[in-house]
């Protein structure tokens, strides 16, 4: 008698989450798209391996319209914070650059799924991470990979240079007093405005200051270049301000030369600009003490000012630095100033400065004042919520016109593919990639903003909760403290010097963010 069948042991059960990515938004308005063919296929490997106790989660982790070049993607946070909480065993994607396209991304991925102990299989290149043999597959495949698009950089960088050395100019805005060739990329004198170029590098020469020599450029109503884009659109054509004389009157193209890094070439075009009177005008610069800037390194906020990067003056359009004057040494006087007048002269800004501790009285009263009135907390609510549905209107116009952009840039790249001997092109498919990168990490950061506006609205009730946390414990506040919660709260202090006016605009969901400020909570408990 033959003794009964035992069951065959069942497996343990692997969770398995299917992520997915497409870098452009195009069809997936369509019923079904790039993404659901991408599940599709993972959905039937995960039921091929059902024997290994392989089971699909219900979660999508779709990310439509991002690029593999970066991890700021929403679907990929959410799958790596899911790895972190134990509910996923093995992460499931049709190809490995569906994941990521960036080797070092991809590597930083891999140890938090080894640490998690969460395998990862890519369904149409049959390998996954269980193995050994998969591990070695996916790092030789993404070490190609990586090498592939950095040899396509390096080539670019390379004929950029050589154009360089052989005085060629390799692209960028035109120049006052070029245009260039429609043939090609070369420049040619434009006979009008060279003789503009050359009477600014004398102005220099005889006012020898930037401010003075701006006051006088605009006296007699030289705007920079002003040029007509691919698409038709007029750019340039603006007035000049201390930065933009510095750039011009250190640009070595004006003596017929091109510069490559800190190399400096004899170049193809004709000079506007005698070398001689050049070196005088960088000698006089030196002289001057003028190096063109900070280049916008964040500095810190050694006085307490609590409206820095805040303030805006209304006429010129610009923001207001925080600045001070010392006398006797000793006593300090803080000041808000226009950086366009300090730029352009101080005859040009009507605001010019505002003393610092009265505006910043005025912001933070304006801030008590509202916690203990409920109808401005209702008004302020309601204003906060139109600021946020008019910032989202904009990003959907912004978010349309880059749709727009990639879509021409990447059928310009496939253009150029095609026809990679002709002249220029190497330069033009560098400015382009540099363009889709740029224009791909501006779309994803518009994705974030519109989702982080949509979570910060907060009702009247929870705004009145987080006003009523700021007047009692203010004073109790150190001045870094005082000046974080300041910035939480106000997104801008517009300051008219005209009708001497002043208008406060806050966060959209600053208020609700307030009431879980660690400071706030900490000097609350304190203070109560």
């Amino acid at each position: 008698m033959s003794r009964p069948r035992e069951p065959a042991p069942t497996s343990a059960k692997v969770r398995c989450a299917i992520y997915t990515r497409k870098s452009s938004e195009e069809g997936l308005e369509q019923e079904f798209n790039s993404l659901h063919a991408q599940r599709e296929s993972a959905e039937a490997y995960i039921k091929s391996q059902s024997h290994e106790g392989w089971v699909c989660l219900p979660d999508t982790y779709d990310d439509g319209g991002f690029t593999g070049g970066n991890i700021e993607r929403p679907a990929v946070k959410r799958l790596l914070a899911d790895i972190e909480a134990g509910r996923i065993d093995c992460v499931v994607v049709y190809k490995v650059d569906r994941l990521s396209r960036s080797l070092m991304d991809f590597a930083r991925m891999m140890e938090v799924f080894e640490k998690h102990k969460v395998s990862f299989v890519s369904v149409t290149q049959q390998f996954n991470t269980v193995h050994s043999m998969g591990r070695l597959t996916l790092n030789i495949l993404l070490s190609f990979a990586q090498f592939e698009r950095e040899i396509i950089s390096e080539r670019t960088r390379d004929k950029i240079a050589a154009a360089r050395r052989k005085g060629k100019w390799a692209g960028g805005h035109p120049l006052l007093g070029y245009d260039i060739d429609p043939r090609g990329f070369r420049l040619l004198v434009n006979e009008d405005e060279a003789p503009r170029v050359r009477a600014i590098f004398e102005l220099y020469l005889e006012h020898r200051s930037l401010v003075a020599t701006v006051i006088e450029i605009d006296k007699r109503g030289w705007t920079n270049k002003r040029w007509t884009t691919r698409k038709g659109k007029e750019a340039g054509g603006k007035k000049f301000n201390k930065t933009m004389l510095f750039k011009l009157l250190t640009n070595v193209a004006y003596t017929g030369m091109v510069r490559h890094k800190k190399d400096v070439y004899p170049g193809e075009h004709a000079a506007i600009v005698d070398a001689q009177i050049f070196e005088r005008v960088q000698k006089q610069l030196r002289s001057n003490g003028w190096s063109g800037g900070t280049g916008g390194a964040a500095v810190r906020n050694r006085y307490g000012a609590l409206l820095k990067g805040l303030i805006r003056c209304v006429p010129c359009r610009c923001m207001m630095g925080h600045t001070y004057t010392a006398k006797a040494g000793k006593t300090r006087y803080r000041y808000y100033v226009c950086l366009s007048a300090q730029k352009r002269g101080w005859h040009t800004c009507p605001s010019k400065a505002i003393p610092a501790g009265e505006i910043e009285r005025l912001v933070v009263e304006r801030i008590r004042a509202l916690g203990r009135d409920p109808a401005l907390v209702a008004s302020t609510v309601r204003q906060a919520r139109k600021q946020a549905e008019e910032e989202t209107e904009r990003l959907g116009v912004e978010k349309a016109a880059h749709e727009r952009e990639l879509r021409r840039h990447n059928a310009e790249v496939r253009k150029l593919a095609l026809d990679a001997a002709s002249p220029g092109s190497s330069a033009r498919l560098g400015d382009l990639n540099e363009r889709i990168r740029i224009g791909e990490q501006r779309m994803t950061q518009i994705r974030e903003r519109v989702l982080a506006l949509s979570r910060e609205m907060v009702d009247e009730v929870e705004a009145s909760r987080a006003l009523a946390a700021f007047d009692p414990v203010w004073e109790s506040l150190s001045p870094r403290e005082q000046g974080r919660i300041v910035t939480l709260l106000v997104r801008e202090v517009a300051y008219d010097g005209v009708s001497g006016s002043v208008s406060i605009r806050f966060h959209p969901g600053a208020l609700g963010q307030l009431a879980a400020e660690p400071g706030v909570g900490a000097k609350k408990e304190v203070a109560a």
